[in-house]
């Protein structure tokens, strides 16, 4: 899967996507779980949006990400906001150098990007390498009922100005898994004309007894399953599910 062109509309298209409820959450789990520190590891950051508030709130923030697009995007963010973010490019399930944090995060179901189980498994030992004795892990995935009914089969549209596209979603090769396709039409100021371009993600999620087994197995010791930003257990039409661990 390739960022490069997606990273430079990718805000336009998150315009209403949740990153204050992100940073509350983590706020609020910290102080739940009378974790301290304010050493920060934010997973799959993307162009930056939530590793700079963040950052703004008196964390310590190492963003990390795939993407050198979506860093050069970040980079130039935090630069101009003039906000302190260390920005690094790696992959979650191969992560390296990095160890000591307070708080691991990997939100905006980024976790569903990943296609296999032992890909899961991998990142999952990483974050646990990664974190302090004590240290917080939190994140967010897709449930099962919006992989399968929200997501499949449907056709999701916006016509803005600058930005318009057109994303349909089939089901992927494995159980709860879908295959977004988007066609991105972006307006080239200097002509007045649009491009266009295409992006294929690829997302699968599982049950949330399954993320358990394998959060117990990485030595995490869980603490808290919820959903939707919501301190209630998930439903059967629950979207987002949010899962909060310590390592002992």
């Amino acid at each position: 899967m390739s960022y490069e062109d997606f990273a430079y509309v990718y805000d336009a298209l998150m315009n209403d996507a949740p990153y204050d409820d992100w940073l509350d959450w983590v706020k609020e789990e910290q102080r739940r779980h009378h974790t301290e520190g304010r050493r920060v590891l934010d997973l799959a950051c993307g162009t930056g949006e939530l590793s700079i508030r963040l950052a703004k709130s008196g964390y310590d923030v190492t963003g990390v990400d795939l993407s050198e697009d979506m860093l050069a995007v970040a980079s130039e963010k935090a630069i101009e906001s003039g906000t302190p973010v260390t920005l690094l490019q790696q992959n979650m399930c191969a992560l390296s150098g990095l160890h000591d944090f307070d708080i691991v995060t990997i939100f905006c179901d980024s976790f569903n990007y990943l296609g296999t189980e032992a890909e899961v498994e991998a990142a999952l030992k990483n974050v646990f390498n990664a974190l302090k004795p004590g240290g917080l892990f939190l994140f967010d995935v897709h449930s099962i009922y919006k992989m399968d009914e929200v997501f499949q089969n449907h056709t999701f549209a916006d016509n803005g100005r600058e930005v318009s596209y057109i994303w349909n979603s089939f089901p992927g090769e494995h159980p709860h898994s879908v295959e977004h396709d988007l066609s991105f039409f972006v307006l080239d100021e200097a002509t007045g004309k649009y491009d266009r371009f295409e992006e294929l993600h690829k997302q699968r999620t599982f049950a949330v007894e399954v993320y358990q087994n394998w959060l117990a197995e990485a030595g995490f010791e869980l603490k808290t399953v919820a959903a939707d930003f919501k301190r209630e257990a998930p439903d059967p039409k629950s979207e987002r599910i949010f899962f909060s661990s310590i390592k002992p």
